[in-house]
């Protein structure tokens, strides 16, 4: 009769710890399920701030080549009317009237 109870006490004590160790499973798998959601809750801010400052990058770029552009029409009108001074300063001096 000793040795049918070591067997039994043997497998309530397996089950108690199997069933200590699912119960401390659950709840790392709470805290892990949190840590989790955590996570993503900080990854989609920093997606949210990453794609902001994409978008503010983009605006600059569009203003600095619509800026270009306007620098270029500028620097053409300058050289258009510096050809235009330089003709009138070399043209000869106008004849006065005799009378």
């Amino acid at each position: 009769m000793n040795q049918v109870k070591r067997p039994l006490a043997w497998l309530s004590v397996t089950a108690m710890v199997a069933l200590g160790g699912l119960s401390l499973s659950a709840c790392a798998s709470t805290n892990y399920d949190q840590r989790i959601a955590e996570m993503n809750t900080h990854l989609s801010a920093v997606d949210a701030r990453a794609t902001a400052a994409d978008q503010k990058a983009d605006q600059a770029l569009s203003a600095d080549q619509s800026a270009q552009a306007a620098s270029a029409r500028v620097s053409d009108r300058v050289d258009s009317l510096t050809t235009t001074v330089d003709g009138l300063e070399q043209a000869p001096p106008p004849k006065t009237p005799r009378g």
